[in-house]
């Protein structure tokens, strides 16, 4: 081995055996370097990750936020709309539920748009069963706006007092717009009503006088059978099953009585003493004929309350002056007054009354027949 050779070994051995001093005397501090320089890199390995990922967000940002926009907000219109569409809103049905048909109607752009409206309006819980009219293609918040009871569809009816049947199809036809047809085919369908039993089917004088809603799809049955209704609703009020029974009669012979008063009577003050009249010559011994010119014009299919010598001497079921006792139904459709009239007739020996005063509709009563031709020559005077 030359000198070189062994100077090298020398300082190589040197040089490993520095080396080992300087890792002894090191000791634990080389060894937190070196954990540093593992966490060093472990924290750019993220870092990278974090910078890539906002490398790829900042080239396609935009439509990612679109995406997510999409995802949240639903498809609404804006605006009013414009058209006219429909909607019915069934019983028992829920908000998600209109929210769909709102849908496939084109009212709304999406139904999530609607449900997220009505929910913000609180009202989710306040849709009421009825007919709707609202526009294509408007917002989510202007059909919230729309669906309240206010702005349902609603055909008004109004029926007064003392209406035949005839008269209340007539009515009916021209205030929904309904051809007269339909509500005489209902009538005719009477089981179909839910009349009361002691009705016998009649239906003539259990259609009950009052205001009505209907809504557009209300069939003339349903109709009529809501005025059938609201008639037991008033005689339930009135006790007219117990009431009659009082009054030894049946609750339909008190119905023909509220009928008969309500055609004869000019003013409601009146009515009760026309009530006592008919019970008057209905008890009589030996019994009277009612003689009521309102049923011989019912009879004829004619109106007034002043019938012929000719007329009055027609053979019919309904001409009182040709039958004893009540006719076999009633002639108009009573209100309250007239039902509560027949239930409490006046105090009184009354067997006759006239209207002598066709401009006041004034009625006088009498005992006699003196007195009552009096009256007819009173009403003779004030005629002419």
């Amino acid at each position: 081995m030359n000198d070189l050779d062994l100077n090298t070994l020398l300082g190589a051995e040197d040089d490993e055996g520095s080396s080992r001093r300087r890792s002894r005397s090191s000791g634990k501090r080389g060894g937190r370097r070196r954990r540093r320089r593992r966490n060093r890199g472990g924290f750019l390995a993220p870092l990278l990750a974090f910078v890539v990922l906002a490398g790829i967000l900042g080239g396609g940002g935009y439509y990612g936020y679109l995406w997510i926009s999409d995802a949240l907000v639903p498809d609404d219109y804006t605006g009013q709309g414009t058209g006219e569409v429909v909607i019915e809103i069934k019983q028992g049905q829920s908000a998600s539920e209109v929210a769909q048909e709102l849908e496939q109607q084109g009212v709304v752009a999406s139904a999530r748009a609607f449900t997220n409206a009505i929910s913000n309006a609180n009202m989710s819980a306040s849709l009421q069963p009825g007919s709707y009219k609202l526009r294509k293609q408007m917002s989510a918040s202007s059909a919230v706006a729309m669906l309240v009871p206010g702005n349902r569809l609603l055909a008004t009816v109004r029926l007064k007092e003392g209406l035949r049947l005839s008269q209340t199809i007539a009515e009916l036809a021209e205030q929904t717009g309904r051809p007269a047809k339909e509500f005489t085919a209902a009538v005719k369908d009477s089981d179909a009503l839910d009349l009361p039993s002691y009705a016998k089917g009649k239906v003539e004088g259990y259609v009950f006088p009052a205001t009505y809603e209907f809504q557009p799809k209300t069939t003339p049955k349903e109709m009529l059978a809501a005025m059938v209704e609201r008639f037991k609703q008033a005689a339930d009020q009135a006790d007219l099953e117990g009431g009659a029974k009082e009054l030894g009669h049946t609750p339909h012979e008190i119905l023909v009585i509220a009928s008969i008063v309500q055609a004869e009577a000019g003013r409601t003050e009146d009515m009760t003493k026309i009530a006592r009249v008919i019970y008057n010559r209905l008890d009589r011994k030996p019994p009277m004929k009612l003689q009521m010119d309102s049923t011989t014009m019912y009879a004829l299919g004619k109106f007034g309350t002043r019938a012929t010598f000719a007329e009055i001497a027609t053979k019919h079921p309904y001409n009182t002056y040709y039958v004893d006792g009540l006719p076999p139904g009633a002639i108009t459709n009573p209100g309250d007054h007239a039902i509560q009239a027949a239930l409490n007739p006046a105090k009184g020996d009354w067997l006759y009354f006239a209207a002598t005063d066709p401009k006041s509709n004034v009625t006088k009563f009498a005992t006699t027949e003196a007195q009552f031709n009096e009256l007819l020559a009173e009403l003779e005077r004030n005629s002419g």
